[in-house]
């Protein structure tokens, strides 16, 4: 299998419209969704904030949208996507609904990590003296650092996978360019290649997360 120059170009391309891709999601998801997070666990019954309207609010919220496939929920936030970027077709464009469809994901993921945080060390804070704000920056977010650091992990694998079925709707990067020239145009080489990429990142970004874990584990 050998690909031409031009063929190389084109997945250079692709590959670069990928990495913008993720990290703008990845960057905007991890600002919404551990607050999120956060909120659906202190608003819980019997937490520190406990407001049971808003909690089962945010669950529905949340569950709702991860029920609804991804190719379809692309196709939903269209007109949204429209007003924030201007078009719906283009790798900016695929920034809107990657980072929504990974917030509340994400948001899950990092309600989990903060679950595992024992409830006789909040109690202890509150004994202290700590505020709330202090239990949540102090106690909670600190103590569970190891799983929220995995949740960002898994959270940018899926994305990943996000970005390249992007490509059936011109989202351009990876995707795209395996859709359009590996799979319409039966170039296999592209397709190989590209799938080899993906891997290879996909490999890389969990020894990354790995690793964190075990340094912070083990400190």
């Amino acid at each position: 299998m050998i690909l031409e120059y031009k063929q190389w170009a084109m997945l250079g391309t692709a590959s670069l419209e990928s990495l913008y891709m993720v990290a703008v999601s990845a960057l905007l998801t991890a600002l919404v969704g551990v607050p999120l997070g956060v909120l659906l666990v202190v608003c819980r019954r019997g937490h520190i904030l406990e407001n049971r309207p808003l909690a089962l609010s945010l669950a529905a919220l949340v569950n709702v949208t991860r029920a609804i496939p991804f190719p379809i929920f692309i196709v939903f936030v269209m007109p949204l996507t429209r007003l924030l970027a201007g078009t719906t077709i283009g790798t900016t464009a695929t920034i809107v609904p990657l980072t929504l469809g990974a917030i509340v994901f994400m948001a899950r993921l990092a309600e989990t990590a903060l679950l595992e945080v024992p409830r006789g060390v909040i109690e202890a804070a509150q004994a202290a003296g700590a505020s709330n704000r202090q239990i949540i920056w102090r106690v909670l977010l600190p103590e569970a650092r190891a799983g929220l650091i995995m949740s960002v992990t898994i959270t940018v694998i899926t994305l990943i996978s996000f970005s390249a079925m992007a490509g059936y709707v011109g989202g351009g990067g990876l995707g795209d360019l395996a859709i359009r020239y590996g799979y319409q145009r039966y170039q296999t080489g592209i397709m190989l290649v590209t799938v080899a990429l993906l891997i290879v990142v996909v490999l890389a970004i969990q020894a990354l997360g790995d690793y964190l874990v075990r340094r912070i584990t083990w400190r």
